[in-house]
């Protein structure tokens, strides 16, 4: 019954979507596609081509993580505001305290606009306000990235053992320190785990942001598209697949050490 139901569900979507995988052993699309891929070999190897490359790779990697971390710097504040485990006006004689509840509501709905706007879409904003390059990049990830870490950190803090913190907060202690030795002691591998995660997604949303002029390897690529240098291209994506593959690498080695 589930699966009729899920069929039921699903035909008419991929119907909206035009979803016809059959077209790609068309004889005809078979053709464009050998003639598109043939262009891509060999790659472009030139000395001069390979320093854009390498100079795009580091944009690449320092609007990644320029990004990530002024998303810290907003998602900090606003998980501590958001999280329930730090309300003292909850756990406390206060708990009807309106002006709590009200920055509370504020900080979730601040949180729901930056994280409901994909970075692209702040890319396409910045870049018309800012000029090409790579500032764009980064204040669209710190935009979005922010109130994505926000909501995970403060589910982080919600799901962990919060008697140490209520303790601390019935005892007088203000919310920052009950965070740091109630909380934070318990959830520091977890946390720090899911902000290295978002870098390595941070690493290739900056590759597909430069499509709109915001700097890195995208924005080399989307040149070279558009030039029709299938060469260049290849040699763009062999670069990228193995910065994604490094990131990957540091991702995992972190996590290691955390554990």
């Amino acid at each position: 019954m589930g699966v009729v139901l899920a069929l039921m569900i699903l035909w008419p979507m991929l119907q909206l979507a035009e979803f016809r995988p059959w077209l790609l052993f068309d004889p005809a699309h078979i053709a464009v596609l050998g003639d598109f891929l043939v262009q891509f070999f060999p790659p472009n190897l030139e000395p001069e081509f390979l320093g854009f490359v390498l100079t795009a790779t580091i944009e690449t990697l320092a609007m990644a993580t320029a990004g990530i971390a002024l998303a810290m710097l907003i998602a900090i504040p606003l998980g501590l505001v958001i999280s329930y485990s730090l309300s003292i006006s909850r756990i406390g004689p206060r708990s009807d305290h309106r002006l709590a509840k009200g920055i509370r509501y504020i900080a979730r709905a601040l949180m729901l606009i930056l994280r409901g706007i994909p970075e692209i879409v702040w890319a396409l904003l910045l870049v018309r306000v800012f000029g090409l390059g790579p500032i764009a990049g980064v204040l669209a990830i710190a935009i979005t990235y922010g109130g994505m870490l926000a909501k995970v950190y403060s589910e982080i803090l919600e799901s962990g053992n919060a008697l140490p913190a209520r303790a601390l907060l019935l005892s007088g202690s203000g919310r920052i320190t009950a965070f740091l030795y109630g909380l934070l002691p318990g959830a520091a591998q977890e946390l720090a785990s899911y902000t290295v995660y978002r870098w390595e997604c941070a690493v290739r949303a900056s590759v597909v942001m430069g499509f709109v002029g915001a700097g890195g390897l995208g924005q080399l690529m989307d040149q070279s598209m558009k030039m029709l240098n299938g060469s260049e291209v290849s040699t763009i994506l062999i670069v990228f697949l193995g910065l994604v593959l490094l990131a990957d690498y540091i991702s995992l080695f972190i996590r290691k050490q955390l554990g």
